[in-house]
């Protein structure tokens, strides 16, 4: 939960830096991003140090190799301005560049190939000196700090409620990974990746789940950390700060990649993936032209988030889930590629679940209604039932100000309810397949879904209980305004008279 305190901190560096000449808000991101990186290495330096220190032994994979000890936040940041600004760009901006080793192909690692074009662009030293002072008191060791410092500024862009794609809050990615529950088995996929959000949050899950199991042999790492993270998009400062995000997150070298999902297709990745987490961009229609065909032979539309779908379906195997985050327009739009494409996931697919949330998530940046649509591919069918669940209330107040309201959070119940669900498996006796269509979640048959033209709106299904409220009658209560009447005249009179 970010602080206030912290907010005032990102607020005064981002005013040092808009002062000092920077004012594209992503390009400010982009250069703290790079000045927190650097921190942060120093950091883990530090503590491979210590415990080097307690172990008596050498230190083990260290950042900073012999030689390179100028380089480290805590040696630059004393020194004067003029000195450290060239220390910074000529030698330490460099060396996080070439970060990341070599990979099989010539071109390194994921993180080389996508730093390869990033650019230095703090104007003057006495801009850089300032903004590590102020960098300096901000502490990164915990994750949960970077994760909302992130966010923080994120929420900063102007720009952020077109490209919704990197604007889902924290604990809406966290609630899907959980419910998800990946294992270290699973390849993960975001093909709207951005700051590579949801797949940090898959490793962190991955990590404190099964970190044995992934750190068992040098072939369980290398899995982790070169063939399970795998998220495209075609903003090169996106996939700079994606690549950098995941490698401060201990994934050394995720597949993160340019590319426009729905013009390219996905021939060459089709049914690659075992886990789709996403969030894509609601971003209206394409052009049929610019539209890959391999998509439209799916479900032919120019709507993005119809597409975005068809390409989930094309990226996963057989037997792979997914959780995607939609506007509620695909769950009830009347339109024909609408209703085709709501029929292939509950009638050739698995539709498991959809959770609908409130309109206030993704305040202040836009105010959209978005349910969270939970399948697995099957092409085969297996829609028996699909589980509703009406999220009320996220932890934060639904006006633009989200302040954290912890104690009205569904999110624990959701949680709860659908793990009862998942170890169930439905059986007649279990409580959730009980539950009536009053209560805040429920199941709906596949027949009535088909019936009803597909719809997956939860309106569509939910019950609503009148309580019988019993009035006075009409006479009783005009009796009672003749008596309040009298006592007011009464009252009048008796004022008018102490009054003279």
């Amino acid at each position: 939960m970010i602080t206030g305190e912290l907010k005032s901190k990102i607020d005064r560096i981002w005013d040092t830096m808009w002062s000092g000449g920077i004012s594209n808000p992503l390009t400010v991101i982009e250069q703290l991003t790079y000045l927190l990186f650097i921190k942060r290495l120093d950091e883990i330096q530090t503590l491979k140090e210590r415990k080097a220190a307690r172990t008596k032994k050498p230190v083990e994979d260290p950042v900073f190799g012999p030689g390179q000890d100028g380089l480290r936040w805590s040696r630059f940041k004393e020194a004067a301005p003029d000195s450290m600004f060239t220390t910074v760009k000529d030698e330490v901006f460099p060396f996080i560049k070439s970060l990341g080793g070599k990979g099989d192909g010539e071109e390194g690692s994921t993180y080389t190939h996508h730093m390869k074009d990033a650019l230095f662009m703090m104007p003057t030293p006495r801009v850089l000196a300032n903004v590590v002072d102020q960098l300096d008191a901000i502490d990164m060791a915990d994750r949960d700090t970077k994760g909302d410092l992130y966010e923080y500024m994120l929420g900063k862009i102007a720009s952020a409620g077109q490209n919704g794609q990197f604007r889902t809050p924290r604990h809406i990615i966290r609630l899907m990974v959980e419910m998800m529950a990946p294992t270290p088995k699973d390849v993960v996929c975001d093909p709207a990746c951005g700051t590579a959000g949801f797949l940090i949050a898959t490793s962190e899950y991955l990590v404190d789940h099964h970190g044995d199991a992934i750190y068992k042999t040098a072939a369980s790492r290398r899995k982790f950390n070169e063939g399970t993270f795998h998220g495209y998009d075609f903003d090169g400062t996106m996939l700079r700060i994606g690549s950098m995000n995941m490698l401060l997150h201990g994934v050394e070298n995720p597949d993160i990649r340019y590319r426009d999902s729905l013009a390219e297709g996905s021939k060459e990745d089709a049914e690659k993936y075992s886990l789709i987490l996403a969030n894509p961009p609601f971003a209206g229609s394409l052009d049929y032209e610019s539209t890959a065909k391999d998509l439209q032979k799916i479900v032919k539309t120019k709507k993005t988030e119809l597409l975005f779908l068809a390409l989930f379906l094309r990226l996963l195997q057989t037997g792979g889930r997914a959780a995607v985050i939609v506007p509620d327009g695909v769950l009830f739009g009347s339109s024909k590629a609408h209703k085709a494409l709501r029929q292939i996931l509950v009638e050739e697919q698995k539709l498991d679940a959809i959770v609908s949330m409130p309109s206030g998530v993704f305040k202040p940046y836009a105010g959209v209604s978005t349910a969270i649509l939970f399948f697995t591919k099957t092409n085969s069918g297996g829609t028996d039932k699909v589980w509703f669940y009406d999220m009320r209330a996220d932890g934060y107040s639904l006006d633009d100000k989200r302040t954290p309201q912890p104690d009205k959070s569904d999110l624990p119940d959701l949680l709860r309810r659908w793990k009862t669900l998942k170890s169930e498996k439905l059986k007649a006796e279990s409580p959730e397949a009980k539950r009536k269509r009053t209560e805040q979640s429920f199941l709906v048959p596949k027949e009535e879904i088909a019936g009803n033209d597909y719809d997956l709106s939860i309106n569509r299904y939910k019950e609503v209980e009148y309580e019988a409220v019993e009035h006075d009658a009409p006479k009783l209560i005009l009796k009672r305004l003749a008596k309040l009447e009298q006592e007011i005249a009464n009252g009048r009179e008796e004022l008018e008279g102490m009054l003279g």
